[in-house]
């Protein structure tokens, strides 16, 4: 599955007011249980916590990507936050992660939450995509730059 088809514009949230780690980690939360998304709040922090636990998703480069498999996931989205400003997600090369990509999928659908994962990390390795996603003051222009700069199947 494609990134572009796990995001939507009323789950981008592109001037994030969190702070901290656990703000983002609950602004992105609020996104998933407002579109409907998840079931449970606190069973979906829960898993999202206990991924954290066994090592940060902040990937560097400036990117977090939270992540749970979840009985509380209805249905697999990506909930996506800016922080202009940045935030210590306590990455892997120790600079404050400004994008963050929450990835909720349910519990047995483990190729899907790879997928998603390697696709989402393929797309960031550019620069220049990631700059334009910074840049950015239209979710719908969001889901845009996405679909134009995925590989075609």
């Amino acid at each position: 599955m494609k990134v572009s088809e796990l995001l939507d514009e009323k789950i981008m949230k592109l001037n994030l007011e969190a702070t901290t780690k656990n703000e983002v980690i609950d602004e992105l939360i609020d996104e998933l249980l407002k579109a409907d998304v998840i079931s449970d709040r606190e069973d979906f922090k829960k898993d999202i916590l206990a991924r954290e636990s066994l090592s940060t998703t902040g990937i560097g480069l400036g990117i977090a990507i939270p992540h749970a498999k979840s009985k509380a996931v209805r249905y697999p989205r990506v909930a996506f936050g800016v922080s202009k400003s940045g935030i210590d997600f306590k990455s892997i090369d120790g600079s404050n992660a400004k994008l963050f990509f929450m990835i909720a999928v349910n519990e047995g659908e483990n190729d899907l939450h790879l997928k998603a994962l390697a696709n989402l990390s393929r797309l960031l390795m550019s620069q220049e995509f990631r700059d334009k996603l910074m840049n950015t003051e239209v979710a719908a222009d969001i889901l845009k730059i996405v679909k134009e700069n995925e590989p075609q199947e």
